[in-house]
């Protein structure tokens, strides 16, 4: 039913052609790759076009920045966007479907002193919208997707459910900003995540997985039956990138993971 992804730090290997067999021999059907700031990711094309001629599978990549383009630093948004449409670029290069970021990381949280961001809520959302529609306008160039994830409350203090990505991607009209879904982080923020994901069913471009705890589905008490039973009912029809941290012996960790889910969505 699903295509299962590994992120590629996950995977043992000294270049993406043996991370790839040792994926493909664990059940999965994807890479996800990570996309580092400095436009590291778009240095890395000549592995990547290799890569990709050796048949490796990389339909996405999920930023690995220091900021992002909901920053308070107007200079910091303004290299993030730089950076996004970079990764974005060369995601369409490989033929992918789209890149995921946030909003921000570890910028600030309400939940936390000292509990006011200094800016207003309507100028989050200025800035909010402003990156999204200017990063979906180049991701539509690029014949690709941007995947806004929500996190939760201690990591992003602007979007932390699927609903508020919904609502802001609806105020951009464009096709090519698409929700990224996250199981841990909807795990903290949302109430009921099944109702969540369809809910937010006609916005779904991305699915990330990791248990309640941020280890490998399995290793906590996530409904996983009905979280991606959910999913299946939403029509998604992307990849499940396994995105988490490993609890006992990391070979055998990484290698449970496409079995485990192939069970749970039984």
């Amino acid at each position: 039913m699903f295509t299962t992804a590994c992120q590629e730090q996950l995977l043992p290997g000294e270049t993406l052609q043996q991370k790839w067999e040792v994926a493909r021999a664990a059940g999965y059907g994807a890479i996800e790759l990570r996309g580092r700031g400095d436009f590291a990711f778009r240095d890395r094309l000549p592995e990547l076009r290799r890569a990709l001629a050796d048949g490796v599978v990389m339909p996405t990549v999920c930023v690995e920045m220091r900021h992002f383009f909901g920053a308070f630093d107007e200079d910091l948004r303004r290299d993030a966007v730089q950076q996004m449409k970079s990764q974005l670029s060369v995601i369409g290069e490989l033929g992918g479907r789209g890149a995921m970021t946030p909003a921000s990381y570890g910028m600030f949280s309400r939940r936390l002193p000292p509990f006011e961001p200094p800016r207003s809520e309507e100028e989050d959302r200025e800035v909010l919208l402003a990156g999204l529609t200017e990063l979906g306008e180049h991701a539509r160039r690029e014949g690709v997707a941007l995947f806004l994830e929500p996190l939760n409350r201690y990591e992003d203090h602007m979007v932390n459910r699927l609903g508020q990505a919904v609502e802001l991607i609806r105020e951009t009209g464009l096709d090519s900003v698409r929700v990224g879904i996250d199981s841990y982080h909807m795990n903290i923020e949302e109430a009921d995540p099944p109702a969540a994901i369809l809910a937010a069913a006609p916005y779904i471009g991305h699915a990330q997985v990791s248990d309640s705890n941020r280890f490998q589905p399995g290793a906590g008490h996530l409904d996983w039956p009905a979280w991606l039973g959910a999913l299946d009912a939403a029509g998604y029809e992307g990849e499940l990138a396994v995105e988490c941290r490993l609890t006992g012996d990391p070979a055998e960790a990484v290698g449970s993971v496409p079995a485990f889910l192939a069970r749970a969505a039984a």
